[in-house]
């Protein structure tokens, strides 16, 4: 996997590389090599749903913008299959959006919301299959989720005050 992640990711403590002079015009590499701190809960999750070890391979890279994710996984498979698979499987969800075949979302499109959007397409080599998923990260990353699961905590209908539209441009 290839992670594009926006400063507002690493927190609000005062660091040089995340300046605005030493972000712009650049995209730096972290946790390269299998360290970044969540590829346990990665590895965790995966081999549940594939019923086998399954070890994540993730770079993140840290990019010149405020906020956002995006995420771009490379499968073996049929593409057609994996895009049906994810189509059926977030049906019900309103906040992850799987896209029309071969679009590809972008970061701009969920800016300061709670929604995910997904896209699959297929690649020149047979069997191979690109699958991008952008999201805010500092509202379905984050205060979003929260709000979120609070709701279903609590009993409230699960979209109460994370229905607003994303901010575009």
């Amino acid at each position: 996997m290839d992670l594009k992640a926006a400063s507002s990711g690493a927190g609000r403590s005062l660091k040089e590389h995340l300046l605005a002079s030493e972000m712009s015009e650049n995209v730096k590499g972290y946790s390269v090599g299998g360290t970044h701190r969540h590829l346990g809960e990665f590895d965790q999750e995966f081999s549940l749903l594939a019923g086998r070890d399954v070890r994540v391979q993730l770079t993140p890279h840290l990019i010149p913008a405020t906020r956002g994710i995006v995420l771009t996984c490379y499968l073996k498979g049929d593409a057609e299959s994996a895009y049906e698979t994810l189509t059926q499987a977030y049906d019900k969800e309103r906040f992850i959006q799987v896209l029309p075949f071969g679009e590809i979302p972008q970061m701009k499109d969920v800016r300061a919301s709670n929604f995910c959007h997904i896209g699959v397409a297929s690649d020149r080599v047979p069997g191979r299959v690109t699958v991008v998923a952008t999201l805010d990260n500092l509202t379905k990353g984050s205060s979003g989720q929260a709000i979120q699961n609070a709701n279903l905590m609590l009993g409230e209908a699960e979209a109460t005050g994370l229905m607003a539209a994303p901010v575009y441009p």
